[in-house]
């Protein structure tokens, strides 16, 4: 379960990557600052920022675990994107519906509510049941070590 680091990205790849994520937050229908703290950006951004990510005149930063929230975005949406492939609604309401396992809190929020990236890695690891199973089957291999 390894996420490439900053550096192992060419400009344009980080281009590519910032438009796409930034398409994934747009179509989730987040606000600009929900944006922010998904991204972990909100203590370093202002959001008139998001804007030149949007439109590829600039990319993320490089800061320290930004690139593991963009690779749990990422996920999200490919699982959504999965388990609803005709319905773009759908899937905007699988993140805005109250979830059991979230004690009835809608996944969106749990995304937000964590400092750190345990939130997106809980909604991920909801969504995408294989990425759930690679996650514990490491866990039990390095238990086992």
């Amino acid at each position: 379960m390894s996420t490439k680091t900053y550096a192992e990205y060419s400009t344009e790849e980080l281009r590519f990557l910032t438009q796409g994520v930034m398409t994934y937050l747009d179509a989730w229908e987040m606000t600009n600052e929900q944006i922010l703290i998904v991204l972990g950006l909100n203590n370093e951004v202002k959001t008139r920022k998001l804007q030149a990510y949007r439109n590829g005149s600039e990319v993320f930063p490089d800061f320290s675990d930004l690139m593991a929230r963009v690779d749990h975005i990422i996920g999200i949406a490919d699982a959504l994107r999965t388990q609803f492939p005709f319905s773009e609604q759908m899937r905007l309401m699988w993140l805005r519906k109250p979830h059991r396992r979230f004690q009835r809190n809608q996944p969106l929020n749990v995304m937000l509510d964590n400092e750190s990236a345990n939130g997106l890695l809980k909604v991920r690891m909801e969504v995408d049941c294989n990425y759930a199973y690679a996650i514990s089957e490491a866990m039990r291999d390095q238990q086992q070590s």
